[in-house]
């Protein structure tokens, strides 16, 4: 997998507007072409032994494999969570207008 290859991270968080910040920030740093915050929803886990249940919104964030490390970074200093949920999915098929705006809205 090339270093540039478009990956998108997943992250939750406890409010729209704590994914609103965090999205923009990605955005204006170029370090995501888009982020979606979908609406809230409701999350059931453990946490410290005990069952919780809240609402969350969930950020699909589109970005390029070698952003990765820094958009891990800028969401573990900058969310709420004390462990917020990263993960990375890798695209297997992109259209191809689309990926070429998504490498021309980050830094390459």
């Amino acid at each position: 997998m090339s270093h540039n290859n478009p990956i998108i991270i997943l992250t939750t968080v406890s409010s729209k507007e704590e994914g609103e910040r965090i999205a923009s920030k990605l955005v204006e740093g170029k370090l995501a072409a888009c982020v979606n915050i979908l609406p809230k929803m409701t999350s059931i886990y453990r946490w410290k032994n005990k069952i919780n249940k809240d609402d969350e919104f969930l950020l699909l964030i589109k970005t390029a494999k070698y952003l990765e490390r820094e958009v891990y970074d800028y969401i573990r200093d900058k969310h709420s969570y004390e462990v917020p949920e990263i993960i990375t999915i890798d695209v297997k098929n992109i259209d191809k207008k689309y990926s070429e705006w998504l490498n021309s809205s980050i830094e390459l």
